[in-house]
């Protein structure tokens, strides 16, 4: 199985409800966390909100660990891809 298959990321509609996510793909971890912007009590506001991720390799958890590097991705599909790509990257 190529590694594009094993990292699970969650579908975008679970960062606009501005859950974290934490993940890994063999040494590689990664922490998610997104930074929701409301248009309204009801209503996310993509083009103003973004998704962060940092990775480290290692076997510790992320309080344990030094991060290795950060990136900022759109809240979009094409942000979650992009971010999917550069932690492919990284593994």
């Amino acid at each position: 199985m190529k590694n594009e298959e094993k990292l699970f990321l969650p579908v975008l509609h679970s960062f606009e409800n501005d859950n974290i996510y934490t993940g890994s793909l063999g040494a590689l971890r990664f922490r998610i966390v997104p930074n929701v912007v409301m248009k309204n009590s009801k209503e996310v506001d993509n083009d103003a909100s973004s998704i962060n991720a940092e990775y480290w390799h290692g076997e510790y958890c992320y309080e344990k660990s030094t991060i290795e590097g950060k990136q900022t991705f759109p809240m979009s599909e094409q942000g979650r891809e992009a971010m999917r790509a550069w932690l492919l990257e990284q593994a």
